[in-house]
């Protein structure tokens, strides 16, 4: 209805001598569903070109409007706001779409998506360290955006950029090579090389050696044990994106993109400058700051690898966007380096459809958390610490299986938390709060949806097949529902998944009021409250899926 109603509008505008493209009628959802399904400013906006004050200009709009079809009610509202109530046939009608195609509820071709093809790169966790908080926060707003944007028409391509050179290698190795972590995990080795490192002036040139020898792979100790470590972290990686809900279609390394990235920088000297011994970008001529891309010692800085990187993903095909989510802390460092990137010929093109996600950082109500096993928590731990919270309350659910039910309420409490906020926010991440079946959680969301499940199967069980009547009065429940398609296009457009759970939380507590109300299966009309459960409960699995939350039939 929304083009429907801004068409009508600008033909209405028309007759006091004022032209607005139908497109350009701002009008918006309201936002409290007793004053209408839309609203519009339309005539605050233009009631000086029209030469009248805004009521006035509104009420000659509705004069000229009259019957509207799909519009079963208009009034105004303050100095001017003109609300539209829908018809009940509208949404008669949304439930009908709904059933009939379930799958493609919420998924509709918009211009700035459909056909394109889009690589969102997230998630970037290093081998040989820990998975940790950062690597969690930019998996989940990675995936939803992929997720969203398929939804809308684009032709998605995941990517995953992963650190497998550095000295964050070299410290690893080094501690291994020298028996530091007998039995410990590749995160420990880099702990203690780490440590060793800014600790110990012999230990800090022996792993200075070890990273320049990674590069050059020149020493057959140090690539035996580089090549285990490597496989071992990058298969523990899949592991947890697999819990995660994620597959990669590309995974870069700093390995491949090294090499480019300083061929590219030692070809423009017309654009970098050597400076003590380095080679850097003035990034004062964008307003921006200096940056090292070649060390003294001849070894390629992140921003450099992030240089080959552009240089792989333009050789992936033509991208219409390359989006990239990673903390915020990094959007100094990022500009910079695109900076640069648009005085190279050989990454220009890419760099100019280049987009920066970013995430905040995540701290605990309980302040400074930690694991179960003593030490400062990860990505992984706090999914593990997570999902043993939730084994108690999975044992007394009707689930067949327990574990993974455990696994799917942490998942859906942590994706929430960090999705429920625009992305550049820092979390505060509550433990409480997010295992909480009261509301404002994943596992209030996927209660939901378990709820309206059951109630589905019970009614399937009695034989009883949903069927859309006319709806005497629009339930705010299916009202509600009408607006899924149009969060998921602004949230796409956006890139800000926050939208969507902010609505899926209102439609789930709306859902839950009417069934404290109503009696579905047992009592009056019941294929018909059969069939709005059955739209409720496809619209709840449709929303968890774009935001990355598994959707459990059982709790």
């Amino acid at each position: 209805m929304h083009p429907q109603i801004q068409l009508a509008i600008s033909i209405a505008l028309e007759t006091v001598g004022v032209s607005v493209k139908p497109a350009n009628i701002p009008l918006a959802f309201t936002g409290e569903l007793k004053n209408g399904d839309y609203a519009s400013s339309v005539a605050l906006q233009h009631a000086k070109e029209a030469g009248m004050a805004p009521l006035a200009l509104a009420e000659k709009i509705l004069a000229v409007l009259s019957e509207m079809e799909g519009v079963e009610k208009t009034d105004i509202a303050g100095p001017g706001f003109i609300n539209f109530y829908l018809a009940k046939d509208v949404f008669a009608e949304t439930l009908e779409n709904i059933l009939a195609r379930p799958e493609m509820w919420g998924r509709q071709p918009f211009d700035y998506a459909q056909g394109k093809k889009i690589m969102v790169e997230y998630t970037d966790p290093n081998p040989f360290k820990e998975f940790h908080i950062g690597h969690l926060m930019s998996n989940a707003i990675g995936e939803s955006i992929a997720r969203l944007l398929e939804f809308t028409g684009a032709d998605v391509k995941r990517a995953n950029y992963q650190g497998d050179v550095g000295p964050h290698v070299a410290k690893a190795i080094w501690a291994v090579k020298n028996s530091k972590v007998p039995g410990g995990s590749w995160g420990d080795a880099y702990i203690v090389g780490n440590k060793a490192y800014e600790t110990d002036d012999i230990a800090k040139r022996e792993i200075e050696e070890i990273n320049a020898k990674v590069y050059a792979r020149s020493d057959e100790l140090i690539n035996s044990i580089y090549d285990e470590g490597r496989a071992a972290s990058l298969a523990h990686f899949e592991d947890i994106y697999k819990v995660l809900g994620t597959k990669f279609d590309h995974y870069f390394f700093e390995s491949e993109t090294a090499p480019r990235g300083l061929k590219l920088v030692r070809e423009h000297e017309d654009v970098f400058e050597k400076s003590d011994g380095a080679i850097v970008y003035k990034g004062e001529q964008d307003g921006l700051h200096t940056r090292v891309f070649i060390t003294s010692r001849g070894t390629p800085t992140y921003e450099t690898k992030d240089l080959g990187l552009l240089e792989l993903k333009h050789e992936q095909g033509a991208l219409d966007k390359s989006i990239t989510v990673t903390a915020h802390e990094q959007s100094d460092y990022f500009k910079v380096m695109i900076a640069a990137a648009n005085h190279l010929p050989e990454v220009r093109d890419i760099a100019s459809k280049t987009r920066h996600v970013t995430h905040g950082m995540m701290r605990f109500a309980e302040g400074k958390m930690s694991s179960r096993t003593g030490n400062v928590i990860t990505g992984e731990s706090l999914l593990e610490d997570i999902a043993e919270a939730a084994r108690e309350r999975a044992s007394e659910s009707r689930a067949e299986d327990v574990a993974t039910l455990a696994q799917d309420i942490a998942v859906g409490a942590i994706k929430y938390q960090i999705l429920k906020q625009s992305s550049g926010k820092d979390i505060v991440f509550d433990r409480a709060r997010a295992l909480s079946l009261e509301g404002d959680s994943g596992p209030y969301l996927q209660y939901t949806y378990a709820r309206a499940s059951q109630v589905f199967a019970k009614a399937a069980g009695e034989g009883i097949r949903p069927a859309v009547e006319h709806l005497s009065e629009p339930l705010d429940l299916v009202r509600l529902m009408y607006r899924f398609p149009a969060v998921v296009e602004r949230a796409a457009e956006e890139m800000e998944p926050h939208l969507v759970t902010n609505f899926l939380i209102e439609f789930a507590a709306a859902f839950n009021r009417w069934y404290a109300q109503v009696r579905i299966v047992d009592g009056k009309d019941a294929p018909h409250k059969v069939a709005i459960t059955d739209a409720a409960r496809i619209t709840l699995r449709q929303g968890l899926y774009l935001i990355g939350i598994p959707a459990p039939e059982k709790m």
